[in-house]
């Protein structure tokens, strides 16, 4: 009898089969953490109400949900370096932000600079250059592209003035584009009007900083771009690191959107002359994409940045050109051997140089698709 009751406990205890790995978790989620719920009614009123009233007092779009339908993808003005605008990863730099250009003297800051104002007055856009630097060349510009009876010049007397009148362009909203050149000629008036000797130390960096703070929301808000281009110098007694640092104190670093370094890394010859530069451009800081991407683009003597050879370069690098050794080939016909005779051919061949081009630009589309 005690065997036959042994043998329907052990019976019994079989029946009872385990629990399942779905059971398990339910019971650990009943057990462990309260299950989560959204804000009350009351709360959620509560919310509109007062998104209401900001809207009321500050405008529309002054607060909204981050993932609202009205929310935008940030559009993008092209710099006229197709290498620089697939390295922005944005297909340019953006509108709505600050940018700064920097770099070693005759390296090519001022002319990436009126590249961007001639892709702006292409699309129907106003751009201004505030010219602290009284260098402005009006033929240079023109060989750029630019539109030089319809672009706006200030060239402001005082390092306030020139920021003053940057924030009126602006705030006006009418104004696509502001190229401020450059942040080392903004002299504050206190410089000016006082003697040669005179030490005022940290009055461009204070007279930066405020003008930045009220910069910022209103070239958000206007989606106007303003570009500084800034210069280098060097730190004494810098033992470690780069002594190498930016003009007007820290507050540019800080704001600025997007940050680009660049140097002139080959002098281009031809037949024992020069004709141009090679130029390598870094995206130190990038609030809009990943940072530290490199682009490299020739410029050309008394006519700016070679797009043959930004398309080029952009073609070799997505495979639409393919290129073996030296040689370079598209649709499997070879067309130079080494870059500049691919260039030549590209040049010479207008119909083969839009069909590379077009292939480019929806290659570079569809990457700022999917990213």
């Amino acid at each position: 009898m005690a065997v036959g009751t042994k043998d329907k406990a052990s019976a019994g205890a079989k029946v009872q089969e385990k629990p399942t790995n779905n059971q398990d978790k339910q019971d650990k989620q009943d057990k462990g953490s309260p299950e989560v719920k959204g804000p009350s009614a009351e709360r959620v009123k509560a919310l509109g109400m007062a998104m209401d009233a900001i809207r009321k007092q500050y405008g529309d779009g002054s607060i909204m949900k981050l993932g609202d339908s009205r929310h935008q993808q940030v559009e993008a003005i092209p710099t006229g370096a197709l290498s620089l605008d697939v390295a922005l990863g944005i297909g340019g730099i953006p509108r709505g932000r600050i940018i700064e250009i920097y770099g070693p003297e005759a390296s090519g800051k001022t002319t990436l600079a009126q590249h961007v104002a001639a892709e702006v007055q292409k699309r129907g856009g106003i751009a201004a250059i505030v010219d602290a630097e009284h260098a402005m060349d009006p033929e240079y510009a023109k060989a750029l592209g630019v539109n030089v009876e319809e672009l706006l010049i200030s060239q402001p007397d005082t390092g306030e003035q020139a920021l003053e009148i940057t924030e009126q362009l602006v705030r006006s909203g009418a104004v696509d584009l502001v190229i401020v050149d450059s942040v080392a000629a903004l002299v504050p008036k206190a410089e000016i009007e006082g003697e040669m000797g005179d030490s005022l130390p940290g009055l461009q960096a204070r007279l930066m900083s405020q003008a930045l703070r009220k910069l910022t929301a209103i070239v958000s808000k206007t989606r106007t771009c303003v570009i500084f281009i800034n210069q280098l110098r060097h730190k004494i007694g810098v033992m470690y690191g780069s002594p190498e640092t930016t003009t007007g104190g820290n507050a540019l670093k800080f704001y600025a959107s997007v940050r680009l370094d660049i140097r002139r890394i080959e002098t281009l010859k031809k037949e024992g002359k020069e004709f141009g530069n090679r130029v390598k451009v870094k995206v130190v800081k990038n609030k809009m994409a990943p940072p530290f991407r490199i682009a490299e683009f020739d410029i050309i003597y008394g006519e700016g940045i070679n797009t043959i050879g930004c398309i080029l370069d952009v073609a070799t690098e997505s495979g639409i050109i393919k290129r073996s050794g030296a040689w370079y080939s598209y649709n499997e016909e070879r067309i130079g051997q080494g870059r500049e005779a691919s260039k030549t051919f590209l040049e010479t061949n207008p119909n083969v140089l839009k069909e590379v081009e077009a292939k480019v630009k929806q290659h570079l589309a569809e990457q700022l698709h999917k990213s």
